[in-house]
Order: structure tokens, then sequence, then C-alpha cells
């Protein structure tokens, strides 16, 4: 039965385990964004970021922000125009390193991710939670500011400290216990090929 979850950041193991595909899941409080860029930069070429990312959620994202004023809502001095989600799969290898050193929980994307993210999340305790592709201008409105930004020599691709409110739902797509939906649907897919296939008197 799915169940509808409510987490404020940051998250403990026993409540990412209990996180089951099918489920969907809020965040409140704080995320983080990062992409490619910052991902290398933190550990192909051993830089640190000066975030306490233990138990956290991140997003896949390089944002589109403008430069203002300093204010109490905008204490970077950045305002996000548009925080769309982009496509995880490239950075799978950088699961298993974001959650062993920097304690990442959740991972926050668009189109999955593969095994080696599945084997992490089963060793150490980690969710995938899926946003749909074109959800941009209603993922911005889930972000009340930016409140903090590293390494933005790397901009747009910085890592980003989102100050979040209902930030979902989004739906639980890989979890700690093996489950996966872009398996299944990959199965279904090779299975529904292979009867039309075969309807067709055609071999692979």
């Amino acid at each position: 039965m799915m169940t509808h979850h409510v987490l404020e950041t940051p998250v403990t193991e026993v409540q990412v385990r209990a996180l089951k595909i099918g489920d969907t899941v809020t965040l409140e409080k704080t995320l983080f964004g990062v992409r490619d860029a910052n991902l290398i930069a933190m550990f192909d070429k051993g830089r640190r970021t000066i975030f306490d990312m233990k138990g956290h959620a991140v997003i896949h994202t390089a944002p589109n922000v403008r430069k203002v004023p300093v204010t109490n809502e905008c204490p970077t001095g950045y305002e996000s125009v548009c925080v769309g989600t982009t496509t995880s799969q490239r950075m799978e290898r950088f699961t298993r390193p974001l959650m062993e050193r920097e304690g990442v929980r959740i991972i926050v994307g668009k189109g999955g991710m593969g095994q080696g993210t599945l084997d992490a999340f089963r060793d150490l305790g980690g969710a995938y939670l899926a946003v749909i592709g074109g959800a941009a201008a209603l993922e911005t409105t889930w972000i009340e500011s930016i409140e903090e930004v590293d390494m933005d020599d790397l901009h747009p691709e910085s890592i980003w400290r989102f100050r979040i409110k209902h930030f979902g739902p989004l739906l639980v797509t890989m979890d700690s216990h093996g489950g996966s939906t872009y398996e299944q649907v990959q199965g279904e897919a090779k299975a529904r090929r292979a009867r039309i296939l075969a309807s067709l008197g055609a071999g692979e």
C-alpha cells in the first residue's frame, strides 16, 4: 500500500529505509543542488564543500538564477528564476561517494539511475525521488530562498543550499530494498518487444 511521507531534512537511515517504491514524499527545510561540474570537482579533483550534507537530500540541478541585492529573503544575492531538474543517469558514479563521504541519503532527479546507485542505496540506506520532466516552474515555487552557495566559480553548477517548503509530492522510484520502477518498466518493455517480434515471426 502506498504511503505518503513528510520528511524534514536531515533524515535518519531508519526514515529512508522506511521508503518503498510507489510511496510519495514531501521534503521540508533544506535541499542541496548538485550537478556534474561540482561533483567532478569534489570527487575527481579533491575539492571539499563547506556544507554538511549528512542525512540530507540533493537535487540534480543547475538553476537559472539572477543577481539581486542582498536581503533577508535573498541572503546570497541570488534569486531563483527557474530551478529545473537535470537527467540523473550521467551522475551515476557519484552516488556511492556522495553517500559514503558526504552522508547524503536522498537523491532527487529525473530519469532514474542504475544498478550502482541501487547497490549504494541497499548498502548505505538511500532513496531516489523522481520529479516529472517539465515541472521546473512548479518546483521553483517550492523553493523559498537560496540560503548559501559554495564553489560559485563553477556557476551555475555551484553547490546550492535551498530553503524549501512543501517540496513535493515526489515519487519514490528507487529504494533501499532493491526496488526500482525503472527496472520494472525496462523489463516490461523488453517482454512486450519480444511478443511483438514473435507475432511477426521475427527473431531478435
